[in-house]
């Protein structure tokens, strides 16, 4: 059943079983009835429509929306009402009510640096000084000694020539690959590769491609029959099912083939490798990738992205990374809080060790239950579900076990193939693993997923 992309034309679901409403407001039905009816669409079926009007699928998608909504499909954008730590409160919006003392899977903060006592004054103190905004963008008035300062310290931690700082992860994975990529060029990236990635290489118009994922065979088959310049993206960890890629196979396979590489490292980043480095390190192949790429978001606790690299690379992209170059830099709190969780994260390697033991416990945990957790290898934990509409449901069921964990599905991921995306931070209490674990496992083992 497909609804209609005319914009006159009222999609299948207007008219649902049972008596019609009078005038123009809607049949109410029950939660589960209009689940029944509405769970075989989803932000897929309103991607496009015929006809000569941009807002042809507005309609259709809120007819959709009027049931499909109330019915549990959207369990995002819950307001958080204290700091992204172990344990949260927030208000939950379906049924308008708070919850307390929620066991905190969703938040990245792998560190649990966001909010160090000494980030947040070092946050103040940068405020106090240079107000809320950088007021320009990078190239005319918006760096401040700030930004030079955590560049620096940033390429020194990184052991590269230097660095350049985005406003977001985003933008600097769009600005990094259409700032170096042209018409006729091909970029060669991991099917699972993040949405910015895939957007980056639509606005560098090049030669999209992607290869099966972490397949090196499938990926010399693209290479091969590339012609020109040639790019290829891997990630350090995936970030909806936590593993790794086979990178000694995948430089050498773009050694052979003459082909640059790039690696986004958003998750691994002061995760992984003896110093923090990131996957690259992980694997001793620092010096064998072209381009790394990295958050503040993840593991320090901020906002903004990174590509490190040689002087003249980053040089060219000052140039030519639009992304960058006609945004506002990072504000002056941002900053000096980043600079001072660079600190810390290095000085503190305790805090990694803390993690990968509390990683370590919580894949135990959900390993002796049975649950089916893909092939994670990091803090990044996937609990597959391949049920597109079921996994909303169970999302309430794990929010009023009091557990805070959210559930992933369509355009986050390809169709059935939801999971929830459970995120480990050194920060968790072994009480709270156990806790946040038992509570999940309740869900699952109602819904006949684990043992």
């Amino acid at each position: 059943m497909k609804p209609s992309t005319q914009p006159t034309k009222k999609p299948d679901f207007a008219d649902p079983p049972g008596p019609k409403a009078s005038g123009k407001s809607k049949p109410k039905l029950s939660a589960a009835d209009a689940a029944d009816h509405y769970q075989d669409f989803d932000y897929s079926n309103f991607f496009s429509g015929a006809g000569e009007d941009p807002f042809c699928m507005l309609e259709p998608m809120d007819e959709w929306w009027s049931y499909a909504h109330p019915a549990g499909y959207y369990q995002f954008e819950l307001p958080l009402q204290t700091a992204p730590g172990p344990v949260v409160n927030l208000h939950e919006t379906l049924h308008n009510k708070d919850l307390r003392g929620l066991v905190n899977f969703a938040s990245y903060n792998y560190l649990g640096l966001s909010y160090r006592e000494e980030v947040i004054e070092a946050a103040v103190e940068a405020t106090r000084k240079y107000g809320l905004g950088a007021s320009g963008s990078p190239i005319l008035s918006g760096t401040l000694d700030l930004h030079e300062q955590l560049a620096t310290e940033l390429a020194r931690f990184k052991q590269k020539d230097c660095a350049l700082l985005f406003p977001t992860g985003y933008s600097a994975n769009v600005g990094t690959i259409s700032g170096l990529m042209r018409p006729g060029d091909t970029v060669i990236c991991d099917q699972f590769s993040h949405a910015s990635i895939v957007d980056g290489i639509i606005l560098s118009k090049a030669k999209c491609r992607f290869f099966r994922h972490n397949n090196v065979e499938d990926l010399e088959k693209k290479l091969t029959k590339a012609k020109g310049k040639k790019l290829v993206i891997v990630e350090g960890v995936y970030s909806m099912d936590g593993d790794l890629p086979p990178l000694p196979e995948i430089v050498e396979v773009c050694r052979r083939h003459g082909a640059r590489t790039m690696i986004d490292e958003a998750h691994s980043t002061f995760v992984f490798g003896k110093n923090g480095r990131g996957v690259a390190e992980h694997f001793g192949l620092e010096d064998e990738i072209d381009i790394h790429f990295g958050t503040f978001s993840k593991s320090l606790g901020g906002i903004g992205g990174f590509v490190v690299g040689s002087f003249k690379l980053i040089n060219y992209l000052k140039g030519f990374a639009r992304s960058r170059v006609f945004s506002c830099a990072l504000p002056p709190g941002v900053t000096g809080g980043l600079i001072k969780a660079l600190e810390i994260a290095q000085a503190e390697p305790e805090l990694r060790k803390k993690l990968w033991d509390n990683v370590d416990y919580a894949h135990k945990l959900l390993h002796q239950a049975g649950v089916d957790v893909g092939n994670s290898q990091s803090q990044v934990i996937p609990i597959m579900v391949r049920d597109d509409w079921r996994i909303f449901y169970m999302g309430t069921e794990m929010l009023n076990e009091g557990v805070y964990l959210n559930p992933i599905a369509y355009p986050a991921v390809g169709k059935h193939r939801s999971r929830f995306r459970m995120s480990v931070s050194a920060a968790h209490t072994a009480e709270q693993l156990e806790r946040g674990t038992d509570a999940i496992l309740r869900v699952l083992r109602r819904n006949g997923l684990c043992q």
